[in-house]
């Protein structure tokens, strides 16, 4: 029996081109998951394929990184499918861990992915370093400014005026408002 396996890192991503592809080998079912491929990260819906697999199943992926970022955890999840007689395929890479061929490039495969995973991870840092050492700090900008601020203290002090019409006239959620003044009015 064909089991598929389909993932993305975020609930805003999309399953779409990862179960076409599934359905299209011939998965007979599918566990989809929106939850980061993170090392160590906890992806209730793989384990979910893992214990549904039987002898001489296959768990099919629409491509390797969809098993984890780290190397090691990839090829300890494929060894303990082969322990169990389950085989594993990976669409995209045409990987087949029934063949010595499809085993040997799974692992070279593995290898340069977490490489080059640890090599964008390094330009990343470097980067956010050098920006830091200009003067700039990451992350989004401030949805107010101190004269918004100053504005939305006058504002909140009147009294006349909800949290909510505050918020609009500053052109903000009043969430956001509420993130500066956690207490509201009793906040100044």
């Amino acid at each position: 029996m064909l089991i598929g396996y389909a993932r993305v890192s975020t609930v805003d991503q999309n399953l779409d081109l990862q179960l076409d592809a599934l359905r299209r080998a011939g998965c007979d079912r599918i566990f989809e998951e929106k939850r980061s491929g993170k090392a160590g990260t906890n992806r209730p819906e793989l384990g979910r394929a893992l214990d549904f697999l039987r002898a001489d199943d296959v768990l099919v992926v629409w491509k390797l990184d969809r098993l984890g970022r780290s190397l090691t955890e990839m090829m300890r999840t494929i060894d303990e499918l082969r322990l169990r007689a389950v085989h594993f395929q990976s669409l995209t890479e045409h990987f087949d861990s029934e063949t010595a061929h499809g085993r040997f490039a799974l692992q070279i495969h593995g290898a340069m992915a977490e490489y080059f995973l640890d090599l964008n991870r390094e330009r990343t840092m470097e980067g956010m370093k050098a920006a830091l050492a200009r003067g700039r700090r990451g992350g989004r900008p401030k949805a107010l400014s101190e004269e918004d601020l100053a504005v939305a203290r006058a504002l909140i002090a009147d009294r006349g005026l909800s949290m909510s019409s505050i918020a609009r006239r500053l052109r903000v959620h009043v969430s956001t408002l509420y993130d500066y003044f956690p207490g509201g009015r009793t906040s100044l």
